[in-house]
């Protein structure tokens, strides 16, 4: 791919993550892509190239924006940081003090920091829903609600894959004085300070041509890879049975990336897995909490809770769904043995099916972000990312 196909700005020193932009398309089989870094409060790198959309060939503009799957986990818990902020809850408060129906089914003690740390035991959701169920708050309120957690809240840990932000912005809505949802608070309290150009939901009207088209994997493709990825997570995630496939499907049409183009789901709020954006947006957010948060008016006790691992369960770390050994902070996940994505374990972010990434690193006071739209088939480590996570660091080292 030629050079021009590359766009966007890099600051002094930093030449060289553009290097490895540019080698992904030539050597890594990249489509269409955008990488940002935010350090020290300024935009260091801001890059967009490739293709848009492989139906047509359309280019990677600079307003393109994209779905980042499970990259929106971090972003909408920057909503949920937020509210802890400005005083409307405290991690150690049960779940069901605000929201009395949580309690059912032996969940009464359940606290929101084991909610947020994925140790609830609520990845998967039993009660059928249908796309359009999902568009309705208080029916979503209900079924999770109610939900029978899958081990003794505290006792394990397990990725709520999809869950979660759905428990995030029923948490939003019973707290909050407004009583918005996750996607509406995102835009009132962090997208509009910050003017970002992410979204937790589509708005209606959204110009369709800013989107890229995600080229994603069917699931048996995965039977290919399997050398990059846990084979207990590729087992279970193919046993309609298994907690893990429970985590993803429900309803089956989110168990499957390309389903993310159609409309009708982008336009709902699935705050865990259909963020739409770019890295632009999500690097100066992650950058905004890896400074201190002073835009935002975050509290020094908020941001020092993010950047603390989360006390493993009583029977360990291992993750009940990803079956790998993992380690998270209210919403986040934390570098661990086999992810070391950041240069001390004060940072957090989440990555997203197919590559994407974004995080915060406070000792590099650092935000990063990639977003691409051909998905990989790593649950982390892209080498597409990761190649140009180790540019960044490698460039800040020599400054």
């Amino acid at each position: 791919m030629s050079d021009q196909i590359v766009k966007g700005t890099v600051a002094s020193g930093f030449e060289k993550v553009k290097a490895v932009f540019e080698e992904n398309f030539k050597t890594r089989n990249e489509l269409g892509a955008c990488c940002c870094v935010y350090y020290k409060g300024e935009k260091v790198v801001d890059l967009w190239g490739g293709i848009r959309n492989y139906d047509t060939g359309e280019p990677w503009e600079k307003d393109t924006v994209s779905i980042v799957f499970s990259t929106t986990k971090g972003v909408s818990s920057m909503a949920v940081a937020h509210a802890h902020s400005k005083g409307l809850f405290d991690y150690d408060d049960k779940v069901a003090h605000y929201w009395p129906e949580f309690a059912a089914n032996g969940k009464a003690e359940v606290t929101i920091r084991q909610l947020l740390n994925h140790q609830a035991g609520l990845c998967a959701i039993d009660e059928p829903l249908s796309l359009e169920q999902l568009g309705k708050p208080d029916v979503v309120a209900a079924a999770i609600g109610k939900q029978k957690p899958a081990w003794t809240p505290g006792q394990k840990q397990g990725y709520h894959g999809i869950s979660l932000g759905w428990y995030e912005s029923e948490l939003i809505r019973r707290t909050d004085p407004k009583k918005r949802t996750i996607g509406q608070y995102f835009q009132d309290e962090i997208a509009r300070p910050l003017e970002l150009d992410f979204y937790i939901g589509l708005p209606e009207g959204f110009p369709r041509k800013r989107l890229a088209k995600i080229k994603g994997n069917k699931a048996w493709q995965t039977l290919f890879h399997l050398n990059k990825l846990p084979w207990g997570f590729v087992k279970s995630f193919l046993n309609p049975k298994s907690l893990t496939a429970r985590t993803f499907k429900n309803p089956a049409i989110l168990g499957e990336t390309n389903n993310y183009n159609l409309p009708e789901l982008q336009g709902i709020e699935i705050a865990a897995a259909n963020g739409i954006g770019n890295a632009r947006s999500i690097a100066k957010a992650y950058g905004e909490f890896a400074t201190g948060g002073k835009i935002l008016g975050l509290k020094r006790a908020t941001l020092d809770a993010l950047e603390q691992k989360a006390k493993a369960p009583t029977d360990g770390r291992m993750d009940q769904v990803m079956y790998m050994e993992s380690s998270y902070s209210l919403g986040y996940l934390k570098p661990f043995q086999d992810f070391q994505f950041a240069t001390s374990e004060r940072a957090y972010g989440t990555p997203g099916a197919g590559g994407s990434f974004g995080f915060a690193d406070p000792d590099a006071q650092m935000g990063f972000a990639y977003v691409m739209n051909k998905c990989g088939f790593y649950v982390w480590n892209d080498p597409r990312e990761r190649a140009l996570r180790e540019a960044t660091y490698a460039c800040i080292k020599a400054l």
